[in-house]
């Protein structure tokens, strides 16, 4: 078992590998995850774009606060046997180019899952047809397909796409969000992801969609658009899920 790196780190350092950890195990609670094969990352306090992401090939369900690696966004892992902490070269394309370029998103998340690839594949992306996705109105980008995220020329236009906004569709491919917290890049992704989800179900009907009129959507975006700078908002809903995984038989605070 990996040992912990708690006593090597900061304590700031050490609070933000817990929440980045924490949410490797929601999205696998939530089943976010495709295997290995997506990434979270948060920036490191203190530093200049050096950020955290996961030990490629461990489970999310697994994902311990030690498992972290320090990488900066050229590429250097920032560990005393690199080798042994692997990262997705794809993975550090895709949070590199937002590390670098948004200073304010302090924790980013993507995701590939059944429904949002689905909806990522439909030339009108998301829907206003739930309250859910009414949330994202305003705040939601998209980012062409352009091949798995290797080249790091892809970086500047995933930066540019994104914006100064806190989430974006990747075309055929997924989904990113953002945060100046892990509790708001987490609900960014929740509610994004349950969007998806109940587009997905509404169409599988196959009868007409009722959208509410345009008005009603404006207020409702509105509505939730308020709530985008309470901290207080996120951290609730951040609270009641950290308690789903609290119990894990591997702590993820370790």
């Amino acid at each position: 078992m990996l040992m912990s790196v708690r006593n090597q780190v900061s304590a700031e350092e050490w609070d933000v590998r817990c929440d980045l950890a924490a949410l490797y195990r929601l999205l696998a609670h939530f089943k976010m995850t495709d295997i290995i094969y997506t990434h979270i990352s948060a920036r490191l306090p203190g530093e200049k774009d050096t950020f955290l992401i996961n030990k490629y090939g461990v489970l999310f369900d697994r994902m311990r606060a030690s498992d972290l690696v320090r990488i900066d966004v050229d590429g250097n892992i920032i560990e005393d046997n690199p080798s042994e902490k692997p990262v997705n070269s794809a993975g550090f394309t895709i949070h590199s180019a937002i590390h670098q370029a948004r200073h304010d998103a302090k924790f980013v998340i993507h995701t590939h899952s059944a429904a949002s690839i689905a909806v990522s594949a439909q030339k009108h992306g998301l829907l206003p047809i739930s309250q859910h996705a009414l949330k994202l109105q305003g705040i939601l980008a998209y980012h062409d397909y352009e091949g798995i995220a290797v080249d790091l020329s892809e970086r500047e236009r995933l930066a540019r796409d994104l914006g100064n906004k806190y989430a974006m569709i990747l075309r055929n491919h997924g989904l990113l969000t953002v945060g100046r917290s892990a509790a708001e890049a987490f609900s960014h992704v929740y509610y994004l992801e349950r969007s998806c989800q109940i587009q997905i179900a509404a169409q599988s009907g196959g009868v007409e969609l009722l959208y509410p009129p345009q008005e009603v959507i404006d207020k409702t975006a509105e509505q939730w658009h308020q709530r985008n700078n309470d901290e207080n908002y996120f951290r609730t809903f951040w609270n009641a899920c950290v308690q789903l995984i609290e119990n894990d038989p591997i702590d993820y605070r370790t």
